[in-house]
């Protein structure tokens, strides 16, 4: 894994909600305005990153109704590739149900990162346990 990818805040550091990240609606809107507040201040990178694996949990999870998406990993068995605001993640994963399974996205953001224009994604196998620490994949 490189170290970029290391250092990326996972969004509990950033102090975001993992459920709101997950598709569901946030209860106010004061409370999606702090979101977006607080997004502005990730680097535009990790900020198109993130909104792009909050699409990936939300749609995972409204599609495969038998799952409930509760992270993504977008660097997991291969580095993400980032121009501008088109993100490749074919070496993701995606946790549910204390279970991981490979996941490969495309996504475009605006510009700032803010809103995800397009996207698409094709859901894998489970990932055996016993890769889980060598792909930093948390339980």
């Amino acid at each position: 894994m490189s170290r970029a990818a290391l250092l990326r805040p996972s969004l509990a550091a950033l102090g975001l909600a993992s459920v709101a990240l997950a598709g569901l609606a946030w209860p106010a809107f004061a409370g999606a305005q702090r979101r977006d507040d607080m997004m502005l201040h990730v680097d535009p990178a990790t900020r198109i990153e993130q909104r792009c694996n909050a699409r990936a949990m939300g749609e995972v999870g409204r599609e495969h109704t038998d799952m409930r998406p509760e992270e993504v990993v977008a660097y997991a068995f291969a580095d993400p590739k980032q121009k501008d605001e088109f993100i490749s993640a074919p070496g993701a994963a995606v946790r549910s149900r204390d279970h991981w399974y490979h996941l490969a996205y495309t996504c475009r953001t605006s510009p700032d990162g803010m809103e995800v224009k397009t996207f698409s994604y094709s859901l894998g196998a489970e990932v055996p346990r016993q890769e889980w620490e060598a792909h930093s994949l948390v339980p």
